[in-house]
């Protein structure tokens, strides 16, 4: 081809689209993420239940287990973005779905924790008469959150699991507006399994493939 010959619409069309493969094939999750999520919440949620359930105690806070799993999602974060030779719109768009999604989450505990405490305080006559506890809906709220961006995700990689692992969590968030807290405990533990866990092996596996076969 000549180099000063302008490019008609047809060729023009071909170097985008073999450029945006190549980015696409650039970009493989190991998958570390969605396993390690999917299996701390499942697990804090059972041994929450178990507790609750068999009355037995714990010598510290098990949700503390979410915190301490922030730091090694942190580094793999970071190699995982050093080792893409392309960042795309879908991994910019990803970044920012997830970050959200911290965020919201930080701020609902925050409001479990406080705001609803000072609720109680400033209208305690109220929810004493009408029997709302704001913590009651939590695990509702919670499960929305946890939806939004599975679903936002399983849109963008075009990976059904985590489409119908959104869809899950919202289905559970509605069931748990009707449910006792221990059964809350029992869906949230099933929408992080099927919504991160389960999605994350797939993922996984897929990776492992393609590393075996020198792609990644």
């Amino acid at each position: 081809m000549d180099a000063n010959k302008p490019l008609t619409e047809k060729e023009s069309l071909d170097l985008i689209t073999s450029m945006l493969n190549k980015a696409k094939q650039s970009y493989h999750d190991s998958g570390i993420g969605p396993i390690m999520w999917g299996s701390v919440i499942t697990f804090c949620s059972l041994i929450t239940w178990a507790r609750f359930k068999f009355g037995f105690d714990i010598p510290f806070d098990i949700w503390l287990l979410t915190l301490l799993a922030i730091i090694p999602q942190v580094f793999i974060s970071i190699r995982e973005n050093r080792a893409k030779k392309a960042r795309t719109y879908n991994d910019i768009a990803m970044d920012y779905t997830w970050l959200a999604f911290g965020i919201s989450i930080f701020l609902l505990i925050h409001a479990n924790t406080g705001i609803s405490k000072g609720f109680e305080k400033g209208f305690g006559d109220y929810f004493k008469s009408s029997g709302f506890r704001f913590y009651d809906y939590t695990t509702s709220l919670f499960l929305i959150i946890y939806g939004i961006p599975t679903f936002i995700s399983g849109g963008i990689m075009k990976f059904k699991p985590m489409i119908f692992g959104g869809v899950l969590c919202w289905v559970c968030s509605i069931t748990a507006v009707y449910t006792p807290p221990l059964t809350d405990l029992l869906l949230m533990a099933a929408s992080a399994f099927f919504a991160w866990f389960v999605p994350g092996l797939i993922i996984r596996k897929h990776y492992l493939k393609l590393r075996q076969q020198g792609n990644v």
